[in-house]
């Protein structure tokens, strides 16, 4: 593509990632839509990360270094939307890498259903076992936003993740991720999707998320994970309100969001005893609804089940999942 094509700002956070930074960003250098300018936020690394995005700048005129005190990833969003010139902008994790048409499809999708936003689907390698999983069903579509957040909710090929998305930047005003939270895609994503009205979706696999051990979903129990209860709660606040007829989608997202933490509080210390207390009564509370909604995954109602016989039960059937699935 020529530069007659609008301007797209690709932000990178950046944060001790010197393993895996020239990786990503060769994929995003290599684009096959040119007109790019690519802005990597370096959020207070404390390895080499900061001085590797000073090389690869001095190497192409398009990168753009923002070092900055460390806020968290959502700050480093935050600040690299604050100082995007492009027309749209979009957002890669420094530990991933794109395709090189990864682009140029996003922005396709939206020149051809006339809209603001467009989402593409993604594949997960699994850097230990190297097993690659490609997901979507390379079918194009234009959907409302009732539509996108209705299937997010039921994790139906719509997902909540920064990534894989082009945005118009005017989206972004009055909108911003959430500082110093964890799971901020999730108090996010659906924001864009009630402001964008329209979302261009293109289920096909063009961003390689890799998932290591000790990351954000692998890793132990931090109270921070807690968050996502925090962002689930509020998005379903949100969309009810707008969206009435959305009620069982989003509780069913409140349960499984209770669900993901029980799972990582399962083994941890005793202090964690009241908050998983907590969590087990909702999903006890709300468990007649999930099990009669069609819709919702035969996987959230087996464990609601194994939950309501006990405890016990319910740890032995997670663990042994756990290392099969290894």
């Amino acid at each position: 593509m020529e530069n007659e094509e609008p301007l797209i700002s690709v932000v990178l956070p950046v944060y001790n990632v010197e393993r895996f930074l020239k990786r990503c960003v060769d994929s995003v250098e290599n684009q096959d839509y040119k007109n790019l300018e690519i802005l990597l936020v370096d959020d207070g690394s404390t390895d080499s990360s900061g001085t590797l995005c000073d090389d690869l700048a001095r190497k192409d005129h398009r990168i753009v270094v923002i070092h900055k005190a460390n806020g968290g990833i959502s700050d480093a969003r935050n600040c690299g939307i604050a100082q995007a010139k492009g027309k749209y902008i979009a957002f890669v994790d420094p530990d991933d890498e794109v395709d090189l048409d990864y682009l140029s499809y996003l922005y396709s999708l939206i020149i051809q259903f006339k809209c603001k936003m467009s989402l593409c689907s993604h594949r997960i390698l699994h850097e230990k076992s190297g097993k690659l999983v490609n997901l979507g069903n390379k079918t194009e579509t234009l959907l409302s936003a009732e539509n996108c957040i209705e299937k997010m909710c039921y994790h139906n090929l719509v997902d909540t993740s920064v990534w894989g998305k082009l945005y118009k930047t005017s989206l972004f005003h009055e909108i911003v991720y959430p500082r110093g939270k964890k799971f901020e895609d999730m108090g996010t994503t659906y924001q864009l999707f009630l402001k964008s009205k329209t979302v261009a979706c293109g289920f096909n696999p063009k961003y390689t998320y890799h998932i290591r051990d000790n990351s954000i979903t692998t890793g132990p129990f931090h109270p921070s994970k807690l968050d996502l209860l925090e962002m689930t709660d509020r998005m379903a606040r949100d969309v009810v309100h707008c969206y009435p007829d959305l009620k069982n989608a989003v509780l069913r997202r409140q349960v499984y969001a209770r669900l993901s933490t029980i799972n990582q509080v399962l083994s941890a210390d005793d202090e964690y005893l009241l908050i998983r207390g907590q969590m087990i009564r909702f999903v006890k509370e709300h468990r007649r609804q999930v099990l009669l909604d069609s819709r919702a995954p035969f996987r959230d109602k087996l464990a609601i089940i194994l939950l309501s016989i006990g405890v016990p039960v319910y740890k032995f059937a997670w663990n042994t999942y756990c290392r099969f699935a290894k």
